[in-house]
């Protein structure tokens, strides 16, 4: 018992080692510095919208500290456009997770008419394009708002997820102790709740982080023709206005650069998270430790040392014909 109970710890530091690998580590502190930026800094940074006459000039202390307004405010710009395009990739993830959850997992289980049902449906999204079926709606809706945009981002963006749930799905229901749950007599929605869900949600989280980056691209390209968010700042918002301004003929790169930039390094981020993610679902791009490998080798190397050692014996062992 004692020594059960001393190797818990170990195996929990084991298992978190393998977890916390240095490309989801890397991932989740752009993440989070990018999402704290958003959280903590509109609220002290000046006012993004104040204009006044004197534009176009480089970053100083003053625009930093809020005490004066010369143009318009870059780093307050950027502050609000972050926590806009979180709150728009955040919420388009959790609807996009939501609709291939349940048209996935739940047509996965049942199967019968209903899942041929929900593959149609999800193969009729799948097929739909989905940049062009947002400028079209976007150029007809004038008001523009948040959930709009995001209803729409998420509508093109869950087939693919529901997919590659239902596939999983089909392969854990068949297996025993989901037989045995329904030979207990369980329900169907706790089977899926118990029996199915914890073992999909690796798969769901590698979707959500997918479906997040997804959003916050797509948002930035509709806001950078103008068919974004109406009344709510984005950085696709701030390279759409940089653009009408001539920030890059007139100079201005501290208009343009930085909501590129978050662009890029969340994207980065999210990108290395959703890589740990598939490295943790997938055995084969798991890497093996360093100990393991000098064993593995060690191991080869003796049984080759055996096979030719078995090979020379018999060169020189004499046939039973050849003794006769």
């Amino acid at each position: 018992m004692a020594h059960t109970s001393a190797s818990a710890p170990g195996r929990l530091r084991s298992g978190l080692r393998r977890i916390a690998t240095p490309s989801l580590l890397v991932g989740a502190g752009l993440v989070v510095a990018i999402t704290l930026f958003g959280l903590i800094a509109p609220f002290v940074v000046a006012d993004p919208l104040a204009i006044s006459n004197d534009g176009m000039q480089p970053p100083s202390a003053d625009h930093w500290l809020g005490t004066t307004q010369t143009g318009q405010d870059v780093l307050a710009q950027l502050a609000y456009a972050t926590r806009g395009s979180l709150m728009v990739g955040v919420i388009v993830a959790v609807l996009a997770l939501l609709l291939s959850a349940f048209f996935g997992i739940l047509g996965g289980y049942l199967g019968g008419w209903i899942d041929e049902i929900f593959s149609l449906f999800t193969n009729v999204v799948l097929i739909l394009p989905g940049l062009p079926l947002m400028i079209v709606i976007g150029s007809y809706v004038q008001q523009r708002g948040l959930l709009l945009i995001a209803l729409i981002l998420a509508i093109t963006s869950w087939a693919a997820a529901a997919r590659v749930l239902r596939s999983q799905t089909l392969s854990i229901r068949t297996r025993d102790y989901v037989h045995a749950a329904k030979i207990a007599g369980e329900k169907p929605h706790r089977i899926i709740a118990v029996e199915i869900l914890p073992n999909l949600l690796p798969v769901m989280s590698s979707g959500f982080v997918f479906a997040l980056i997804t959003a916050i691209l797509g948002e930035a390209g509709l806001s950078f023709i103008g068919l974004g968010v109406v009344g709510t700042q984005t950085w696709g918002s701030m390279l759409f206005y940089a653009q009408n301004a001539q920030a890059l003929t007139l100079g201005g790169w501290w208009w343009f650069v930085p909501p590129g930039a978050m662009i890029a390094l969340l994207g980065g981020g999210l990108s290395l998270i959703n890589f740990s993610i598939d490295a943790i679902i997938n055995p084969r791009l798991r890497s093996t430790p360093k100990a393991a490998r000098t064993v593995r080798k060690a191991d080869q190397a003796a049984e080759r040392a055996g096979r030719s050692g078995r090979s020379e014996s018999d060169q020189h062992t004499p046939s039973k014909e050849a003794v006769a």
